[in-house]
């Protein structure tokens, strides 16, 4: 008889349950909006300080002629002598100044593997990663940003987009159904922790990133 009572009980709670419904505690949760809010602006300030977190080394520049003058002075505090590059807009902007005789004119495989650094242009930067997006639709194509021991890696504020999802949008919106056939999210410089579980820079690309961001508002 009891066994039967508590049955009854246990089987009336059920169905009030059943009848009344019950509130989402985390209605955030079943994705119905972003996880990530876009702030308001100043996306150039956060991807700096994520590219940073990553490794990466952030300069922003006013304009071409603050951009020609931080290279120079990083080409020369580096070293750099043989500068790889196939971006004409790129080669035609620092045809005058040291970078001139830097530059390579070479833009074969061989070269780039002999190369200091290459320099590339980019699709568009992802701000709340610090990510550089890369496509073989560019002139530097698939290896200048992966073979070379350092990428200097040339963008514009107007490229600037928040979330990854942006970026894809853009190029969608770029490209149409043509899509790049590779498209490349690149966080900083290329690292691996599966060496006895310690972080190694370079093994699979660059030891080195630097991400130039030129002032076009």
């Amino acid at each position: 008889m009891k066994a039967s009572t508590a049955k009854e009980s246990i089987l009336k709670k059920i169905r009030k349950a059943l009848s009344e419904s019950t509130p989402l505690p985390f209605p955030s949760s079943e994705g119905n909006q972003s996880v990530y809010q876009p702030p308001p602006e100043d996306l150039d300030l956060l991807f700096a300080e994520q590219f940073g977190k990553l490794q990466g080394k952030f300069v922003f520049c006013l304009n071409q002629q603050e951009l020609q003058a931080q290279l120079e002075l990083l080409a020369q505090q580096q070293g750099y002598t043989k500068i790889y590059c196939r971006e004409s807009s790129f080669r035609a902007a620092f045809s005058t100044g040291s970078l001139k005789t830097a530059l390579l004119e070479d833009s074969s495989p061989e070269a780039l593997k002999n190369c200091d650094a290459a320099i590339t242009a980019c699709e568009c930067l992802v701000a709340r990663t610090g990510t550089i997006v890369l496509s073989s639709a560019e002139e530097s194509g698939r290896t200048s940003s992966v073979y070379a021991p350092v990428h200097i890696c040339i963008a514009t504020t107007s490229q600037l987009v928040y979330d990854i999802k942006d970026g894809l949008k853009l190029l969608k919106e770029k490209y149409g159904n043509r899509l790049p056939s590779f498209i490349s999210f690149a966080s900083g410089p290329s690292r691996t922790a599966d060496i006895e579980k310690t972080l190694v820079v370079g093994v699979h690309g660059p030891k080195e990133v630097y991400l130039f961001l030129v002032d076009n508002s």
